[in-house]
């Protein structure tokens, strides 16, 4: 019995999509790439300085280097928090919700809810949200007698970023790990009884296992967004108090359009892009290597 040859003409259909995110794409970069070599002056004149911005900026002792550096060191620490609430409280969501019955698809728009709201909205209901005079979240806290200021205590501030996308994005991780979840076959839960595993037994050598390739997307979607936070910060909290929240995102834009340094600001970008790339290639090979030691 003779192969089908493999017919590859369906590609043509999406070529001229890809030339056009191609196109889309290499156009901002290589502007971004021609500002970052040169020294804009008055009048729209341009001088060459090389990779002058680059040094500048991967220099701690420098202004723009002490500036990334705490921003970098700002968005990590972000990153890392809201992934380590959001993927276990997101898989524990996911597990005590019904595999079988009519209110399932209730449970799961319910929980969707949030990821359909704008970022600029999400901002906007979290910056009255959290107001400490009329806000619920606010005028809780300062009621149970906690000092809860979110535009002039930076802790304040920063737990309500935290909080804030962890309402935004669970959902996302919960959506994931249920359909890993439901993905699983019968027949593991049923030898699992046989044997007489414990809930955490089963969890441990069957779910998770199982869950790994989902958690796989979950956590580099979740670490790009996070990474690559900007709006609802900026609404929240405008980057401050002081630089208390001031991400990456937030000090780029203040020196590219407050400040109109075009230079640092696109050498800036560009490390950043960089930055974001080899964390999610790191992330990827990292959790794939893991699933490939479980999945031999």
């Amino acid at each position: 019995m003779t192969e089908k040859p493999l017919n590859n003409r369906a590609w043509w259909l999406v070529l001229p999509v890809l030339l056009f995110v191609l196109f889309s794409a290499l156009l901002p970069i290589m502007t971004v790439v021609n500002y970052s070599v040169q020294d804009a002056m008055a009048g729209n004149s341009y001088f060459w300085n090389g990779d002058g911005w680059f040094r500048d900026l991967l220099n701690s002792q420098t202004e723009i280097g002490a500036r990334f550096s705490d921003a970098l060191t700002r968005n990590l620490s972000f990153s890392f928090a809201a992934l380590f609430i959001e993927v276990p409280l997101g898989i524990a969501i996911a597990l005590c919700l019904p595999r079988t019955g009519r209110t399932i698809g209730f449970y799961l728009v319910i929980l969707a809810l949030p990821m359909l709201i704008p970022w600029n909205v999400v901002g906007t209901i979290w910056q009255i949200f959290a107001r400490a005079d009329i806000g619920l979240f606010g005028a809780a806290l300062t009621g149970l007698g906690l000092h809860y200021n979110d535009t002039q205590d930076a802790v304040s501030a920063w737990c309500t970023i935290v909080v804030m996308d962890v309402w935004h994005w669970t959902p996302l991780v919960v959506l994931l790990s249920y359909a890993g979840l439901r993905a699983i076959p019968d027949a593991y839960y049923q030898a699992a009884r046989i044997d007489g595993a414990s809930r955490w037994a089963t969890f441990r050598y069957i779910e998770l296992p199982k869950l790994q390739k989902v958690l796989v997307i979950a956590v580099l979607l979740r670490f790009m967004e996070t990474f690559m936070i900007y709006t609802e910060p900026f609404v929240v909290t405008g980057g401050g108090p002081g630089s208390a929240t001031t991400f990456l995102s937030i000090d780029l834009v203040k020196i590219a359009l407050g400040q109109v340094d075009l230079g640092n600001a696109a050498a800036m970008s560009l490390v950043y892009n960089l930055i974001t790339i080899t964390l999610c290639w790191i992330f990827f090979t990292i959790m794939t290597q893991l699933d490939r030691r479980g999945n031999p």
